[in-house]
């Protein structure tokens, strides 16, 4: 009977998990040592407008309670975020790299593929942050779309906006605010476009990510920093 209990919970676990991970794209693994949440973030991020039904998205409203969740729930230790993400609603994401950069808990990011636009915030937001060698950072300035006033004050609102993102992104990694602002001004990379691409190679070399490595560096400094803490 004991035994039969034992097997109802494995698969009463298993299948939540699976419904974790399609729902909501994350899912909390206990391990040997440490239980870890990990979190993905892929595709766009969407903020308050709904974006198309074959659209990848990352839904901000379903992010930030996992966030809240991991950090008040006292049997995770840690959390891992991966990345791959071409951008989004710029509000929304640097809503989610907040509370990242917030957490008590470990945490560590992963970029794959790409940490484009404002997925550069969310992955330095991390308490330490990898990127794998093939994977990039594209660094440009905030966008908009719909219509747009040629006034001064419209001018003077893409500034502060700029200055929050650049800020964060500089407070959070080891580029300076003089690098970080070249490469996002470049023009002489991107052909209809300014802006600079950075494998990982030259995201670490810049200071912009900290490590250069995959899943098993990352988890292994992810456990390290649970042990310390």
């Amino acid at each position: 009977m004991v035994f039969d209990n034992k097997k109802q919970n494995e698969k009463s676990e298993d299948n939540e998990q699976s419904e974790q991970i399609k729902e909501r794209g994350s899912v909390t693994l206990k391990g040997k040592k440490h239980n870890i949440h990990y979190l993905t973030v892929i595709g766009q991020i969407e903020g308050h407008g709904v974006l198309p039904a074959d659209t990848k998205t990352t839904k901000y409203e379903h992010v930030i309670p996992q966030l809240i969740s991991v950090e008040e729930d006292p049997e995770i230790d840690g959390m891992m975020i991966v990345l791959n993400t071409v951008g989004g609603d710029v509000e929304a994401g640097l809503a989610l790299a907040e509370l990242i950069s917030g957490m008590s808990k470990p945490t560590v990011s992963l970029v794959l593929g790409g940490g484009h636009s404002i997925g550069v915030p969310l992955a330095v937001s991390a308490k330490c942050s990898f990127i794998v060698p093939s994977a990039t950072m594209t660094v440009h300035p905030v966008r908009t779309n719909g219509l747009v006033l040629g006034v001064p004050q419209t001018l003077d609102y893409f500034e502060r906006m700029q200055k929050r993102i650049t800020d964060f992104v500089c407070k959070n990694s080891n580029i300076s605010n003089k690098d970080f602002e070249a490469f996002m001004m470049n023009t002489d990379e991107l052909t209809t476009d300014m802006g600079t691409v950075l494998d990982g190679e030259k995201a670490v070399a810049c200071g912009l990510i900290d490590r250069l490595g995959s899943l098993n560096e990352a988890i292994k400094s992810l456990e390290d920093m649970i042990d310390k803490n």
